[in-house]
Order: C-alpha cells, then sequence, then structure tokens
C-alpha cells in the first residue's frame, strides 16, 4: 500500500473511533456506507486505494449527532454541519483540525475548513406514492446543484451549467424539507439521494436496512454495518467484490494536498494558484 495513503488512512480512522465513540455514548445508530462498506466486505478494512471514509445516519438520528456531537469532542476535531456559514452542502463531515485534505474543487469560501474528513450522510424518508418518490428526487437535484454551485462546482457541461442555472431561481429551504419528508416517520422505505449514487433506483431501500445492524471488523476495530450490506452494495455498484481498473482506482482519489501533520491554512496560497484541471501533487 502507498505510504501516503497509509498515513492518510490512520488519521481517518482516529477520526472514525471519535464519531463511534460519541456515537456509543448517546445510543445513536450508524452504518459504514458506500466505499467504507465495501472496503470492510472485501478487505476488512480500507479499500487500499480509498482516501475517505462512509458512514449514514437515519435522518432524525443524524440531526441528533449534529445537535450533540460537538460538545463532546476536544479540540482536534471540527464538526462541519450541513448549510452552515461554510459549508453550503447537503451532508456533514468530521474534520481532524491539524491537518490538510484539499480536494480538486476550489472553494469559493476561502474560510472553509479543509482538514482531513470523514462524510456523514443523512437517509431520508421516502414516500409511499410513487409520483411523489420522483418529485423528491427532483428536489434534492435542485438541492444538490444549488450546493455545487455555492462551493464552486466547475463544469464543462452545456446542460449541466444550464440546470445550476435554473436551480438559482429555486428556493432552498422548500426543496430541502419536501426531499427529506421529515413529518413522515418510519416509512416503509427511505432514500439515499442525499448520498451515494445518482440514479434514481439505487437510491431507494427498504427501512430495515438501516435499522438492522451487525458489528464489522475493519482494520482491526469494530464497527456497524447494515445487515443487508450485500443488498445495498449490490444494488449501488453491483458486483462490488470485483477490483476496479487503474485508472477507476486514480478517479477515486479525493485529496489532491493531504498533509496528515499541518493544517491547510499553510497551504491556502498554493490552493489559489491551482489550476482545477492540474493534479497537484500529494504531501503528507
Amino acid at each position: 500500500m502507498n505510504e501516503c495513503i497509509t498515513a492518510h488512512q490512520r488519521v481517518l480512522l482516529q477520526i472514525l473511533c471519535e464519531l463511534d465513540r460519541i456515537c456509543r455514548k448517546h445510543g445513536i445508530p450508524y452504518v459504514l456506507f458506500a466505499g467504507s462498506a465495501i472496503g470492510a466486505a472485501r478487505h476488512q478494512g480500507f479499500i487500499p486505494w480509498d482516501d475517505d471514509i462512509d458512514v449514514a445516519m437515519l435522518r432524525e438520528d443524524y440531526e441528533r449527532f449534529l445537535r450533540l456531537a460537538q460538545k463532546d469532542m476536544g479540540e482536534d476535531y471540527f464538526l462541519q454541519k450541513e448549510f452552515s456559514e461554510h459549508w453550503p452542502m447537503f451532508f456533514s463531515k468530521l474534520r481532524r483540525n491539524g491537518t490538510t485534505c484539499i480536494e480538486r474543487f476550489i472553494p469559493k469560501d476561502t474560510k472553509m475548513h479543509q482538514g482531513i474528513y470523514i462524510d456523514i450522510f443523512p437517509i431520508d424518508n421516502l414516500s409511499d406514492n410513487r409520483l411523489v418518490q420522483r418529485l423528491q428526487f427532483a428536489a434534492s437535484k435542485v438541492v444538490i446543484a444549488k450546493s455545487l454551485d455555492r462551493r464552486g462546482y466547475l463544469t464543462d457541461s452545456g446542460k449541466k451549467k444550464f440546470f445550476i442555472w435554473l436551480c438559482r431561481l429555486l428556493p432552498l429551504r422548500p426543496m430541502l424539507r419536501f426531499a427529506k419528508k421529515a413529518k413522515k416517520k418510519n416509512s416503509a422505505k427511505v432514500h439515499s439521494f442525499f448520498a451515494a449514487a445518482s440514479a434514481f433506483e439505487k437510491n431507494i431501500y427498504r427501512r430495515d436496512c438501516f435499522t438492522e445492524t451487525t458489528q464489522c471488523s475493519f482494520e482491526g476495530e469494530s464497527f456497524p454495518i447494515s445487515k443487508k450490506y450485500h443488498e445495498i452494495l449490490t444494488q449501488i455498484y453491483g458486483d462490488y467484490m470485483s477490483f476496479p481498473s487503474e485508472e477507476e482506482k486514480e478517479s477515486k482519489i479525493h485529496g489532491v494536498i493531504v498533509d496528515t501533520e499541518h493544517s491547510y491554512e499553510r497551504y491556502l496560497e498554493e490552493q489559489r494558484k491551482m489550476k482545477v484541471t492540474k493534479f497537484a501533487k500529494s504531501i503528507r
């Protein structure tokens, strides 16, 4: 395994252990999700080239975590909450202070925290009505487009540029409320429109996929994973036990400037000089 990736992953594991400690203390359920669930199933730890960790929580548990976590964290950690002052995105991150993980995009907000992070995704209620389900999906796309636009997303696609421009005219909060369906308690199905996959069908699950969990081995530690992880991962990825090509592995790397020992603040000038299409060297 690449020495730099290994150092990065050690910090990611520390962050995950902190999240797990807080969730255990407050009885907040969560699961390893997406690529991290593949890592648990296929490698009993990280996918060797993976440089992030994904966890998911049902919306009520997610919002409880956001309310309680910051009070229990030491100075080493920073909770980057969804739609907060310097983070316009539709999911949250738990970051390690004093570290760097600068990604390919150039943020519009220069005060955005860019330490090493794990992603925390909400899982939301899904309507029983098929038409409303599709409308929830459409509303989520508006929220995602508005968030990416505010973050500094750039694209060469004319269709995407037009959609982002159109979404600027639409209100965020009503779209978010509709996509979440927060008042529809204990729906039979849930969705991950704000998480893993872009296609509608890949984001629909039975609720028990996130309420029935089991412990799994991950880098010598024990963390929760859905009992239905095979069903979830097959739905999202197909044959998730097969290894991707070298090109696909390269495309999955998030950090272009990574430093496990120094704050991202020392690299802000370098980031400003970076061109979006240029893959800068990793520093660890």
